[in-house]
């Protein structure tokens, strides 16, 4: 597979062309990958008007995904936001309102979309596993929800996997969603990989309508790099306003650094990721196993994370954490109750062994018994949208009961909001803020 946005980068940094064009830095290396760092110069395409060698690695990345493919070098988040601007487009064009059932464990990213777009979001409503960042579709309450709502475009929204590693049955909620005439946006940013398992089971593969995959999280691409996927099923009037959706939101100056290395990964999903991928899987399955049989409770059923419930095995999620950093290893996540490790392909073998040997050697305590604070679906005061554009001021948590939430306090990771804008904060909302230890909150200034 060819590379020609990598191949016209290399061509024009040995040519050491007089640069007096953007970026400041005229390709002097300081961190010493500055002369890859371009613009749109002539021949170098433009993200969102591609028609030479950006359109020529989005139809190679296209290929690979097996559906129309887009870049961003912004994040699932900018990805999202095109995602529900085109169902915003696609509703219109039906000349019908709006409507996203959405799992409760959407990104700040999903509801700050809302705010711009201003489209009515209703909750699949509340898992009561008493786990806030996690969430599972309820396929009954989900069929009766969308056959009862009628004269309106329906969207189901999910995130999966989720941030604990948690994956949906996207096919038997993408059944229900074509059953009842709605489109089915899946979050995918943590599963990019798989595409690539031996076995797809990518959201696109398994009937989703639309998705986004940060290719950063999962996939060798620099932070940033992201893909918006599109359905062969879908009319045509997405690939005609995708373009549009994604710089409405965008930057102007997208990296081409980032385009790059997804530029450069299409070559390495074509030859090697299959084979790498399969060899860390069978190392986690043996991983976990052992895990298992030394007294740990797992979490999740992704293949590329190993998600701890740390407080059966005698430690906070935050002190096991610190076990694994003076052991040299920085997890992804960690809160009161969980530890999250994200691998990938990109994982050697030497780390795999050394991460198998800390985690062995850590010895069980007795278990904590505390849990969080059951989650509840806060009472709705107004839309995300009038809440999120009020006059708003800054609070102590304690003194926001019955307040309405203006602005999402949602830290990264996991961001996923405890309330959203326009809910009222409630007794249940006060305790989980203060579990995860959130202290001051946005509410409309009255």
């Amino acid at each position: 597979m060819n590379t020609p946005i990598c191949d016209f980068v290399k061509s024009y940094t040995e040519k050491n062309t007089v640069r007096f064009h953007m970026p400041g830095h005229k390709g002097k290396n300081i961190l010493g990958f500055e002369n890859f760092d371009i613009t749109e110069i002539m021949g170098a395409d433009s993200l969102y008007e591609a028609s030479t060698i950006i359109a020529e690695s989005e139809k190679n990345a296209s290929a690979l995904f097996g559906c129309d493919t887009y870049y961003s070098t912004e994040g699932s988040s900018l990805c999202i936001r095109a995602m529900l601007y085109l169902a915003t487009i696609y509703a219109k064009n039906q000349n019908k309102e709006l409507v996203v059932f959405a799992g409760r464990n959407a990104h700040k990213t999903f509801v700050s979309s809302s705010a711009l777009l201003g489209f009515d979001v209703e909750w699949l409503g509340q898992d009561t596993n008493s786990i806030y960042h996690s969430f599972t579709v309820d396929i009954d309450l989900l069929e009766s929800t969308l056959s009862k709502t009628n004269n309106k475009t329906k969207v189901v929204y999910i995130t999966s996997p989720d941030y604990l590693g948690n994956i949906s049955d996207i096919k038997k909620i993408a059944d229900v969603c074509h059953k009842n005439d709605a489109l089915l946006i899946v979050d995918n940013a943590h599963g990019a990989y798989l595409r690539f398992l031996d076995t797809s089971l990518h959201p696109i593969d398994l009937g989703a309508d639309l998705c986004c995959d940060s290719a950063h999280k999962t996939l060798p691409v620099l932070t940033g790099g992201a893909y918006l996927h599109i359905s062969n099923k879908l009319p045509a009037l997405f690939n005609n306003h995708v373009k549009e959706a994604l710089s409405l939101f965008g930057s102007t100056s997208p990296s081409y650094l980032i385009l790059q290395s997804l530029d450069i990964a299409n070559k390495y999903l074509c030859e090697n990721i299959k084979s790498d991928i399969n060899n860390v899987c069978v190392f986690l399955d043996k991983l976990r196993s052992e895990l298992v049989d030394k007294g740990f409770t797992l979490y999740g059923n992704e293949k590329l994370k190993i998600t701890i419930q740390t407080k059966k095995y005698g430690y906070m999620g935050y002190e096991f954490a610190d076990i694994l950093r003076n052991n040299n290893i920085e997890c992804e996540f960690s809160d009161p109750d969980f530890v999250v490790l994200m691998l990938s392909a990109s994982s050697t073998e030497e780390e795999l062994l050394t991460l198998e040997k800390t985690l062995l050697d850590i010895q069980k305590k007795a278990k904590i018994s505390t849990i969080p604070p059951t989650p509840s679906l806060p009472v709705k005061n107004m839309s995300i949208r009038e809440a999120t554009l009020s006059v708003s001021e800054s609070l102590p948590v304690k003194e926001c009961i019955g307040k309405t939430v203006a602005i999402s306090t949602a830290s990264c990771p996991p961001a996923i909001p405890i309330v959203v804008p326009g809910e009222v904060v409630d007794e249940h909302s006060i305790k989980l803020f203060e579990y995860y230890g959130i202290e001051n909150i946005f509410v409309i200034k009255e």
